[in-house]
Order: C-alpha cells, then sequence, then structure tokens
C-alpha cells in the first residue's frame, strides 16, 4: 500500500486519522496497512500520539517529531468520546497570562488518562470528574478549533491543581496577569462547580497580586457563606499559623510572586 491515502487526507485538510480510516479508504489488508503506517512513521511523516490514532506531520514539524497538541488533542478526545477542555498553565497562556512556556500541554477531562508523549509534544490529563459544567470557550488553531476553559475557570482550576502548576508562587505570578480577564460576577457564578476552599485561596491570592476589586466581591461572598478555615497551602502544617479571617484562610506559607 503506497502513502496515497494519507496524502490525500492532507489535501482535503485532514491532519488526523485512525488506523480504521486508511483501511476502509483502501481496503487493503490489515498486514499492508501496518506495513505501510510503519514505514511513514519511521520516514517521520506520520506520528501515534496514542494506539490506532495517526497524525500527519508536515515538514516544518518534524523536528518536533509530531503536530503541536493543540491540533490534535481535539480529534483524539472525539476518537476516544471524552469531554476535555484545555486547561491550567495551558489556558492561562491563551489568555496571555503565562510567565513561562508551559513544558505540557494540560488537558482536563472526566477520564484518568496517562499522558502523552509523541516526539517533543507533552500532553498532561488532569481528573476533573465535572468537567462538562466548566465553562469553556473555542479557539481558532491551523486544524480547527480546541476547547479552553474561560479565564474565571482557570482561576479556579489553579487554586485546585497546584501540584500541576508550579506551586503558589507560580500562581500567583500567573494570576497577576490574569486577573484583568476575569469578570467577578462570573467567577461567582461558577463557582458552584469547585470546592469553596479554592475560592477562599483564589481571594486571599487575588488580593496579595493587587487585584482588590476583584478580591473585594469575591471577600463579599465569602463573608456569606461563612465557610471552615481551610489551609493556604494544602501540602503544609497549619496549626498554630496565622488566621486570615477575610478569607478564612490560614496563611501557612509564604507566597511570592516572581517580579
Amino acid at each position: 500500500m503506497s502513502s496515497a491515502p494519507v496524502t490525500e487526507l492532507a489535501a482535503k485538510g485532514q491532519f488526523c486519522f485512525r488506523w480504521k480510516d486508511i483501511q476502509d479508504m483502501t481496503h487493503a489488508s490489515d498486514v499492508a496497512v501496518k506495513a505501510s503506517l510503519r514505514r511513514l512513521k519511521n520516514k517521520g511523516e506520520i506520528a501515534m500520539p496514542y494506539r490506532g490514532f495517526y497524525v500527519i506531520v508536515p515538514p516544518e514539524y518534524r523536528v518536533l517529531g509530531c503536530r503541536p497538541a493543540e491540533q490534535f488533542i481535539p480529534d483524539l478526545m472525539k476518537t476516544l468520546g471524552k469531554i476535555y477542555y484545555a486547561g491550567l498553565l495551558t489556558a492561562a497562556e491563551y489568555h496571555g497570562a503565562a510567565h513561562h512556556r508551559p513544558q505540557r500541554f494540560q488537558v482536563l477531562t472526566s477520564g484518568i488518562r496517562r499522558p502523552i508523549r509523541c516526539g517533543k509534544i507533552q500532553v498532561e490529563f488532569i481528573h476533573r470528574a465535572n468537567t462538562a459544567n466548566i465553562p469553556v470557550g473555542e479557539r481558532n488553531t491551523v486544524a480547527g478549533t480546541i476547547l479552553v476553559s474561560t479565564p474565571e475557570a482557570t482561576a479556579l482550576d489553579l487554586i485546585g491543581y497546584v501540584g500541576r502548576c508550579g506551586g503558589l508562587d507560580n500562581i500567583a505570578t500567573v494570576l497577576r496577569e490574569l486577573a484583568e480577564k476575569i469578570d467577578s460576577s462570573r467567577l461567582i457564578e461558577i463557582a458552584r462547580f469547585s470546592p469553596l476552599s479554592w475560592l477562599q485561596r483564589l481571594g486571599c491570592l487575588l488580593e496579595l497580586v493587587g487585584s482588590q476589586e476583584t478580591a473585594d466581591k469575591i471577600a463579599d461572598y465569602i463573608q456569606e457563606k461563612d465557610p471552615l478555615p481551610t489551609p493556604l497551602s494544602r501540602s503544609a502544617a497549619y496549626k498554630g499559623t496565622r488566621l486570615n479571617h477575610r478569607w478564612r484562610v490560614y496563611v501557612n506559607a509564604n507566597v511570592e510572586p516572581e517580579a
């Protein structure tokens, strides 16, 4: 079997395909299809980020060994039948708030999935049970569109998944740039989809980075809910540390955003 079917797909603007798609196009035997795809993969013309799912790699991306994640993740998640969105530091970058370019493309989804490495491209999957409820927006890519969490949802997720985001110092740095994109009313509206402690910590950090107006509105909501105290850092002891009564947060970490 020749590479003609893959070339035909690329000519139509289809950059991802399944093993079965080629088989249906050519009616070739399993052995012939597998041999042809293996040959194209060895030449670097296609990549396989997930078993049975292939990405056509044009010359400009050969050095990466794969297309950028944003160009194949939507098709992959559709193939897997999973709800998803690009979130955390990846979403922050889409919103212009990435202090450093994320090393991994971060995807939140309702299922538990292993990370993907395709050439130099790394994709990290983070489990979020209520992914379908989180507000997202579409962003254009070379290959179509991808779903990205809104600034408000991104801010809450950053607090909820501190360990995936480089720690509180890095999150505070990102929040300082993301804050101007956050609509406090929308933030309060979607807060019900996350633990209230996330909003307590978020308000505390937004106040720290100088986003006073948004912090004030969150504080009003927190006072109304009267939640239990929570530590700023979940990974550090907090017994005997100072309680910030406005946020009902034990300040058990010294957070220093980068300049």
